[in-house]
């Protein structure tokens, strides 16, 4: 590798690219890996489209990837540097066809013209059809794009026909691709348009509020005619909304998410109307491209206001699988830094059920109970999320044995019955398995234990993160 970096001080770039084809050629994949990686480091907006078309060429995934997001970032740019009518036709239609290539449309048109023109090449055609000609307004199309004679009339007419008998949200716009960035943040230009106390929520502070201030906030009405509006400085890929709901006491919310390019057709992206949720909330979907984010909450279990803290939008890589609007996690969310709280049961210290510690307890501390016949133990996820597998240990530093019973809610009205142990006696670890369903509430209920009359639990996790093996 250091080898490498020494040649290229004194090598031209076309050398390098020439001695990234006999890597490749050849097979010595070290060297082409050597090579991708200082060609990463050396990207500029003068050598992006040689070395794009070389990643291509080559097939180089890695390379294809980091030329793909520098010029994603400077759309603008690389249309308008000399280089960019040096592209293959086959790099050119793959750079414009992405969605996150965001640029005005009637800036790729030219730009596409310009190519055209410097490249006679029969391949024209398939490059001009990935321009979004519905993307382009009406007088570009008439004074602009017609002129060229680059474009059919009937093209055009489509063109026309598709902005003004479609909704603008069902177009197919391109956005702006910023991955594992905040874009809902004043610095990208995201502002709130709707809710009051609106200068709170995007200020990234989630430490400093209280019941007077540091949230934004909007009446709760039948109608729901209110709402928390954000605008994000310009239209974004997104799938995944991270906020904070007003957590200091026990209360819970429900709500709803809808995004919208013009303000007019709303998409709802997440539905939580019948669910109860509480603090943190992580929100994925399937990639949108945005301008507009609402929220709008419906319920409030203590009064008729929603409370948002604080809001983050992001487009993220994120391996989280998804069932209609809700997360099927793999790692457990009984915790507290996913909002999770133990709402019912006694404890020396609140959420040591939750706490992940399953070695430290004794006769005085470490667990969560309740009166047999009386009360329960129960739990509140954040969030709703798609379950079928819970876990939890029994108290067992002794031979006792216990009988119990676990039922799930989204609201902690309706129930339903996942495990029934009433009939038999159980000891230390058990793993509960059911049937997938959104879930919020886990109500766990000790029936008989055969040494006195108080029911134990040490720790509580779900989905299961171990084997049926520790039961």
């Amino acid at each position: 590798m250091l080898l490498l970096f020494d040649i290229n001080k004194v090598l031209y770039l076309p050398v390098v690219l020439n001695i990234l084809g006999s890597a490749h050629r050849y097979g010595f994949s070290e060297l082409e890996t050597s090579i991708s990686d200082y060609l990463k480091e050396i990207l500029n907006i003068r050598n992006i489209c040689p070395i794009f078309d070389a990643a291509l060429l080559y097939q180089l995934e890695f390379l294809i990837k980091v030329c793909h997001k520098y010029m994603d970032e400077r759309a603008c740019e690389v249309m308008q540097h000399e280089n960019f009518l040096q592209l293959s036709a086959d790099a050119l239609n793959k750079l414009i066809s992405r969605d996150s290539f965001h640029a005005p449309e009637i800036d790729i048109f030219l730009a596409v013209g310009a190519w055209v023109k410097a490249n006679p090449d029969p391949a024209y055609k398939s490059v001009l059809d990935k321009v979004r000609l519905s993307l382009i307004s009406i007088t570009d199309l008439l004074n602009v794009v017609r002129p060229t004679g680059l474009v059919s009339p009937e093209a055009i007419l489509d063109a026309i026909a598709a902005r003004t008998q479609t909704h603008n949200s069902d177009l197919n716009h391109r956005g702006r691709l910023l991955a594992d960035l905040n874009v809902a943040h004043p610095m990208y230009g995201a502002q709130v348009l709707q809710g009051e106390m609106r200068g709170y929520l995007l200020d990234g502070d989630t430490n400093n509020y209280d019941m007077e201030r540091g949230y934004t906030r909007h009446t709760i009405t039948e109608l729901r005619e209110h709402c928390i509006l954000v605008k994000l400085g310009t239209q974004c890929i997104i799938n995944h909304v991270k906020m904070l709901l007003w957590d200091k006491d026990m209360r819970s919310y429900s709500y709803y998410l809808e995004v919208s390019m013009d303000q007019k057709r709303w998409i709802r992206i997440i539905d939580y109307t019948e669910y109860f949720c509480r603090s943190w909330q992580y929100l994925y979907f399937q990639p949108r491209i945005v301008l507009y984010i609402r929220i709008v909450g419906t319920n409030n279990t203590v009064n008729k206001v929603f409370h948002l803290v604080s809001f983050e939008a992001y487009y993220t890589n994120h391996t989280e699988n998804l069932y209609d609007g809700f997360v099927i996690p793999t790692r457990n969310v009984a915790i507290m830094g996913q909002g999770a709280t133990v709402t019912e049961g006694v404890c020396r210290s609140r959420n040591a059920l939750l706490n992940g510690d399953t070695s430290n307890y004794d006769w005085d501390s470490g667990y969560t109970c309740h009166q047999v016949g009386s009360g329960s133990i129960l739990v509140q996820l954040g969030q709703p999320y798609v379950i079928d597998s819970m876990r939890l240990l029994l108290w067992d530093c002794d031979d006792r044995s216990y009988s119990y019973y676990i039922e799930v809610s989204g609201n902690s009205r309706s129930w339903i019955l996942v495990a029934d142990k009433r009939k038999e006696s159980c000891r230390s670890w058990q793993t509960i398995r059911f049937t997938a369903r959104p879930v919020v509430f886990i109500r766990i209920v000790g029936t008989h234990n055969t040494a006195n009359e108080v029911f134990h639990c040490v720790h509580f996790e779900c989905p299961a993160q171990g084997d049926d093996d520790d039961d």
